[in-house]
């Protein structure tokens, strides 16, 4: 009897080595009553790789129920408008609005211009965010025109600004971040001071401005507040416009010239400078359905008349009608020691007046989409 069983135990791994790879293997599961041992066999596949068995505990004590789950599993899908799409550590954020205004005035006694106008605003975002990295990368569009009946179509925004910040934090615990930020903005048309088109005053890359530095922010993980101190960054201001930058426009090195006034050396394209730059992003929700956006961008050159700040503050409200119509009222005040106004004397010759204060106000009413 002793060697029937001895035979019975060696039985099956004597016909498992007989076996080719597509064998399946016998694994014994305990039960609550050890004299019904439960058996449960898996194939093994060519890649030697077996599915795990788990048992779970069943109301019938008589009965275990048995599941099991693939070793490589496929990753979590989340469920989208589109359906379900791959998880991803990008997250994206897409915003177009289009603004239109209209005046007509037919035998109106108080007198005043047909007008309209329209301006389009496009904001694209891409993050890129692990647990102490932060990648973020934003595109902003606007153009805008004027067209009265007397002067015409102008300009009234012309702006496209690419921005990328990388930032990396010690811990999950801190809202500091090492920081690095490159920022990079010019315009897609001719400037004028209208309503004289003959000459222009800027054009696309003429001027564009180039800003990369290091520093630290704060609350980089946080949509609503950033700020952010560099004290080493490069700025860089671009004019390729020859005839603009002969004339020393937006403070590049102008071209020299005789007294008969041929130019011997043309203007330089470029101006780099070495400064300290601060920035703050600030939104909130004042009441509901109105917001308030507000961004500030102080610089100063280390070289070049240090403590004399550049100012760039956009202070901007949002009143919610609906999902689609949005209002919008905006403030963007300039001031860069480097861009000098002319203006006309009596006699006519343009003199040098310096730097001074640019100011900017619109309101408008439109169709905004989130993508």
């Amino acid at each position: 009897m002793k060697y029937v069983l001895i035979l019975l135990l060696l039985a099956p791994v004597w016909v498992i080595a007989q076996e080719d790879d597509n064998r399946e293997i016998v694994f014994r599961v305990n039960s609550l009553r050890p004299e019904n041992p439960v058996m449960f066999k898996t194939p093994v596949s060519k890649d030697k790789f077996r599915d795990p068995v788990f048992s779970v505990n069943s109301l019938s004590l008589q009965q275990p129920v048995f599941f099991k789950i693939p070793l490589k599993q496929k990753p979590s899908k989340r469920r989208s408008v589109y359906g379900f799409v791959e998880p991803t550590l990008w997250g994206s954020y897409n915003k177009i609005g289009i603004n239109v205004n209209e005046v007509a005035f037919v035998n109106w006694n108080a007198g005043g211009v047909s007008s309209v106008s329209g301006l389009i605003n496009v904001d694209l975002k891409r993050t890129y965010k692990t647990k102490n990295t932060r990648w973020k990368n934003e595109l902003l569009a606007k153009y805008g025109v004027n067209k009265q009946r007397e002067l015409g179509w102008q300009k009234t925004e012309d702006n496209i600004e690419l921005k990328s910040s990388f930032g990396f934090r010690n811990d999950s615990l801190t809202n500091i971040y090492y920081t690095a930020k490159f920022q990079f903005s010019t315009q897609f048309s001719n400037g004028y001071e209208y309503p004289d088109t003959s000459n222009k005053i800027s054009t696309i890359m003429s001027p564009a401005y180039a800003f990369l530095g290091v520093g630290t922010e704060y609350g980089a993980n946080d949509e609503n507040l950033s700020v952010y101190v560099s004290p080493l960054t490069v700025k860089s201001t671009i004019v390729l416009d020859q005839e603009l930058a002969n004339k020393g426009a937006f403070g590049v090195t102008p071209a020299v010239v005789n007294e008969q006034g041929d130019i011997l050396e043309e203007g330089s394209h470029l101006l780099a400078q070495m400064g300290i730059l601060i920035t703050n992003e600030y939104k909130a929700e004042i009441v509901k359905n109105i917001t308030m956006a507000n961004k500030v961008t102080l610089y100063t050159d280390y070289l070049d008349d240090f403590g004399n700040i550049d100012v760039n503050w956009e202070l901007g409200f949002n009143f919610q009608v609906n999902d689609f119509v949005l209002a919008n009222l905006g403030s963007h005040l300039i001031y860069d020691n480097d861009i000098k106004m002319t203006v006309e004397n009596d006699e006519g010759e343009s003199i040098e007046k310096g730097a001074i204060t640019q100011w900017k106000q619109q309101f408008g009413i439109g169709v905004i989409l989130e993508l």
